[in-house]
């Protein structure tokens, strides 16, 4: 699968190259689903933001299967088409993990199909508690969102609001011109500091 990006997370910067960091490795997997005009998000109402439905592979889990998963549990879709792979994006970041110095996530992102209406989502307990709800939006709407909370960087920012913009925005760019129809454009690999 391409790479969209590798991000490292301005905090981590700090930690420098040190050799005996222990680095927690995570994959995740992500559904873009569009809908005419709009596109399948997830909001969270803790951080101000809106970014994909997907989450973290159990392990040993493939990729494919875990989005179906979590396409399920955190958005109720539970009849998905999986079109194509869109990118990865890696990421040094840190952990909430207290055994860890930081966190080397990879996540995958899928372009999918729903073939049914969702059904009851089934949130985790702090998915509940963040306030977290799916939501069909406009993509310039959400990307426009996202920017203006990371221009205001509140103390309640999450950390993955970056990866998730920039996702958007190549969604955006790749697969939506004005009427909704897909587009090709070649890939760039971007490497950033968040």
């Amino acid at each position: 699968m391409r790479l969209l990006a590798h991000l490292t997370h301005h905090s981590i910067e700090s930690l420098g190259n040190q050799q005996d960091l222990k680095v927690l490795k995570r994959e995740a997997a992500r559904g873009i689903v569009l809908r005419e005009e709009k596109i399948l998000l997830m909001y969270t109402s803790r951080y101000d933001d809106f970014s994909f439905p997907g989450g973290g592979l159990d392990a040993g889990e493939d990729p494919q299967l875990g989005l179906r998963r979590e396409l399920h549990e955190e958005a109720g879709a539970h009849d998905i088409d999986i079109i194509a792979p869109f990118g990865k994006v890696t990421e040094h970041q840190p952990t909430w993990k207290a055994d860890w110095d930081m966190m080397f996530q990879t996540s995958y992102w899928y372009h999918c199909k729903l073939n049914q209406p969702l059904v009851a989502n089934q949130l985790e307990h702090y998915e509940v508690s963040n306030g977290m709800s799916v939501e069909w939006v406009a993509l310039d709407e959400a990307i426009r969102h996202n920017h203006q909370v990371m221009q205001r960087r509140p103390d309640s920012m999450g950390i993955s609001i970056g990866r998730e913009t920039l996702v958007m925005e190549r969604v955006a760019s790749e697969l939506l011109t004005g009427n909704g129809e897909k587009r090709g454009q070649p890939p760039r690999e971007r490497e950033a500091s968040l």
